[in-house]
């Protein structure tokens, strides 16, 4: 298949906090802040990196999806807790010092920045609701 130009637009990681998610994306990651919307009771909050506006990470509420059984939400909410459940690679030219930037803001570190054996430095936090936030260096 040839002629293609497809692009990410945006992505979706649960959030258990909307306001402590919110807080983190903003504050820890310089995130700006580009939706908030309520429904019954839920949030859903857009993101995004100041400088992208076409690259979002829309934070849900994981009891959100119809089809999505009590069984189901009990699971995800383990997994979350376990932080199993989602994950989100980022980039930075220089993961050193935005390791120490967002670990200055006291986010939950996961990894320290670590030259990893497939050619890759990257470090990892994560977020209020469990997810796994990774901060790779660009090549």
């Amino acid at each position: 298949m040839t002629g293609m130009d497809i692009t990410i637009s945006s992505s979706f990681l649960p959030h258990t906090d909307p306001d402590a998610s919110l807080a983190f994306y903003r504050d820890c990651l310089g995130f700006e802040i580009r939706n908030d919307v309520g429904y019954g009771g839920m949030r859903w909050i857009t993101v995004g990196p100041a400088g992208q506006p076409a690259v979002s990470i829309v934070l849900y509420p994981p009891a959100a999806g119809p089809g999505i059984t009590e069984v189901e939400h009990r699971t995800i909410a383990e997994m979350m807790a376990k932080g199993t459940y989602a994950t989100v690679i980022l980039s930075a030219p220089d993961v050193d010092a935005a390791f120490a930037a967002v670990e200055a803001t006291g986010a939950d570190v996961v990894q320290e920045p670590i030259d990893q054996p497939y050619g890759i430095r990257d470090c990892a936090f994560r977020d209020p609701a469990g997810n796994t936030v990774r901060i790779n260096q660009h090549p």
